[in-house]
């Protein structure tokens, strides 16, 4: 039977828009440690890091949305 853990991790890998993954691919660093900074930035800075982290998530998906877009003028 699959961990409580292992079920929430699931689930924010799957919705939670891919930034620390895309940040950790960009800078060669292991996701979990981004997703850790985050964390404690939030913390110690009352929450200002999500703002980063959900205009990064937008800017992304913009990104994939006009990606998607620009390709049926390709054909």
């Amino acid at each position: 039977m699959e961990r409580l853990t292992d079920r929430i991790q699931h689930f924010f890998e799957l919705y939670a828009f891919g930034v620390c993954t895309r940040l950790g691919e960009i800078l060669g660093v292991a996701t979990s440690s981004i997703r850790l900074f985050f964390i404690y930035a939030s913390f110690i800075t009352f929450g200002s890091p999500v703002i980063i982290y959900l205009t990064l998530a937008f800017i992304m998906n913009m990104r994939k949305h006009l990606r998607k877009r620009n390709q049926v003028w390709d054909y």
